[in-house]
């Protein structure tokens, strides 16, 4: 079962979230929080899999919010369900170690996707963040070799970009026709040239750099 804190200062929405989370049967909701300081306090609590967070809330932004938890409880993942996608907002939220970013738009099955990626450490991003990422980063032609980027070989970029759109490794190694473990090791691969130690990180990392093609 993933565990989830959802964090949502709205009641209506925040129950919709509830309702459809506890409708998964994979899915348990152990805490909910109105105000930045309930989420961090019940996830320390609680320390679940997953805070589903909500980026403008009293007291504390989720931003400030997420960078609390995991100060203290780093293995603790957090995904930011938002109305706001701003650059400055997705960026913060980003910074503060949220492993994903997704609209409050977005269909029911893409959230619950997202909570479910979330929870396997892979990346959750909507388009809007993807891009406000590749704004970011410093211009040049992605792939170019941008001073003190890294040499990423060709499979190792096809999986970082298939990672970058929210597949899994069961579903990169469907699409490049390799087993599991061969995509794990070019993650681990890339990871070491990035210096990251996540998928988060790895693709913020990479867009950053221009490795990565803009969306």
């Amino acid at each position: 079962m993933i565990r989830v804190v959802v964090a949502d200062d709205h009641p209506i929405v925040r129950a919709g979230l509830v309702a459809l989370l506890q409708d998964a049967d994979d899915v348990e909701v152990v805490g909910q929080a109105s105000d930045g300081p309930g989420a961090v306090s019940t996830a320390l609590a609680e320390l679940p899999d997953v805070v589903l967070m909500d980026l403008r809330m009293p007291g504390l932004d989720g931003d400030a919010a997420t960078a609390r938890i995991l100060a203290k409880a780093p293995q603790i993942r957090v995904l930011i369900l938002t109305t706001y996608e701003s650059d400055g907002a997705i960026l913060a939220a980003i910074e503060a170690g949220a492993t994903g970013y997704l609209l409050k738009a977005a269909p029911e099955s893409e959230i619950l996707a997202g909570v479910r990626a979330t929870a396997r450490g892979e990346t959750a991003l909507a388009p809007s963040a993807a891009a406000a990422l590749v704004r970011r980063a410093t211009g040049s032609p992605p792939g170019a070799d941008v001073v003190g980027a890294p040499r990423l070989s060709a499979r190792e970029r096809q999986v970082l970009a298939l990672v970058a759109q929210g597949n899994s490794n069961p579903a990169i190694g469907r699409e490049l026709y390799l087993s599991e473990t061969t995509v794990k090791t070019h993650l681990g691969h890339v990871f070491e040239k990035l210096g990251v130690n996540d998928r988060t990180r790895a693709v913020t990392r990479a867009l950053e750099l221009g490795i990565l093609p803009s969306p």
